[in-house]
C-alpha cells in the first residue's frame, strides 16, 4: 500500500514521533496507518493512546438532563461564529428535547419527527436555519438514556459528557450526588479515559497490549537473560498500568490524587447512606474525526486578483 507525505505528516500529529521514524513505520507496514502506530509503540517511541486527531469540524455539543431522560447531542456548523449564535443554540436545545420526548432510533429518524415546540419537521427547521443563518450545518450524532445521569459540558460545547448511574431517585436528588455525578462527569471530559473499568476492556485490546510490550521487551538487551516470570511480571504491572490511564473508575480521581473514581463514588455513597454504581459513560468532542476544509489564503488572493 502507498503512502505519501500527508499520511507521514498524520502519522506524526496522532504519536508525536518524528518525521524519520513515521516514514519508517509506514514503510515497515506497508502505508497502514494502524500498524505503523503499532510498529512505532513496539519500537518505544510511540505512547500508549494515541493523541487526539486534530477537531477541525465547528458546532457545539450539548447536555439535556430533565432527571429522567439524558441526551447528549453534536450538531455541527461550518465555522465558530455560527456555533455561539443564539439563534442556532436555541435550535440544537429543541433537538435535544426532540431526542429526549420522541426516543428516535437514529439521526435519520430523528430528522423526520416534528421538533419540540414547532409543528415541522426537525430538517425542515434544519433547513430553515440554513437559509436564515446562510451556513451549512448538520445534526451528527446523538445518546439518549433513561433513568439517573449526570451532564457536564465544557468551553461552551466543546466537550460534552454524559454519565450513566445506578442510584434511587432519593439519592439522585441529593446535593452530595449531584455535586458527585457533576465531577465525575468533569473528569472524563478531562482525562478522557476509553472505558469504565478493566472487565470492560475488550480481549483483543488487552491481548494487542501484551503482544506490544512483549515485543518492547525482547528489544531490551537488559531483559534479553531475564526469566520469563520476571517478564510477565513486568507486562502484567504495565497492564494495570494501562487501565490506570484508560479506565475511569480506576482514574486516579482528578481534584484528590489520592483516590480512585471508584473509591471517591464509593465514599459519596457512604455519604448519602444509599447504593450509587456508576454504569457507563458517553464523551463526545465537537468534530472529532471530522475533516473542515483548510482554506488556502494565498491562494485564495492570488485567484482574486488574476
Amino acid at each position: 500500500m502507498a503512502f505519501t507525505a500527508k499520511d507521514v505528516q498524520a502519522l506524526r500529529e496522532q504519536t508525536g514521533v518524528g518525521m524519520m521514524d513515521c516514514k519508517k513505520a509506514l514503510q515497515a507496514s506497508d502505508g497502514d496507518m494502524e500498524k505503523a502506530i503499532d510498529f512505532l509503540r513496539e519500537k518505544g517511541l510511540a505512547a500508549a493512546t494515541k493523541k487526539s486527531g486534530r477537531i477541525a469540524a465547528e458546532g457545539v455539543v450539548l447536555a439535556y438532563n430533565d432527571d429522567k431522560i439524558g441526551v447528549l447531542v453534536e450538531v455541527n456548523s461550518e465555522t465558530d461564529f455560527v456555533a455561539k449564535n443564539q439563534v442556532f443554540r436555541d435550535f440544537v436545545l429543541d433537538v435535544a428535547k426532540t431526542i429526549a420526548q420522541q426516543n428516535p432510533a437514529d439521526v435519520e429518524e430523528l430528522k423526520n419527527m416534528t421538533l419540540s415546540g414547532s409543528d415541522r419537521t426537525v430538517v425542515e427547521n434544519l433547513q430553515d436555519k440554513i437559509l436564515q443563518i446562510g451556513e451549512n450545518m448538520n445534526i451528527r450524532r446523538f445518546i439518549r438514556i433513561e433513568g439517573t445521569c449526570a451532564t457536564y459540558v465544557h468551553g461552551g460545547g466543546t466537550v460534552g459528557v454524559l454519565v450513566e448511574f445506578d442510584a434511587s431517585a432519593e439519592a439522585a436528588a441529593t446535593d452530595a450526588f449531584k455535586a458527585m455525578g457533576k465531577d465525575v462527569a468533569m473528569q472524563i471530559a478531562a482525562m478522557s479515559p476509553l472505558y469504565l473499568d478493566p472487565a470492560s476492556v475488550p480481549a483483543e485490546v488487552l491481548d494487542k497490549e501484551k503482544a506490544i510490550l512483549l515485543t518492547q521487551l525482547a528489544e531490551d538487551p537488559k531483559m534479553a537473560n531475564k526469566p520469563e516470570k520476571v517478564k510477565e511480571g513486568i507486562v502484567t504491572g504495565r497492564i494495570q498500568k494501562y487501565c490506570k490511564e484508560v479506565c475511569l473508575l480506576e482514574q486516579a480521581f482528578v481534584k484528590d490524587g489520592d483516590i480512585n473514581v471508584a473509591k471517591y463514588i464509593e465514599n459519596t455513597a457512604k455519604e448519602i447512606g444509599a447504593e450509587i454504581k456508576c454504569t457507563g459513560f458517553t464523551r463526545f468532542a465537537k468534530g472529532e474525526g471530522l475533516e473542515k476544509k483548510e482554506d488556502n489564503f494565498a491562494s485564495e488572493i492570488a485567484s482574486m486578483v488574476k
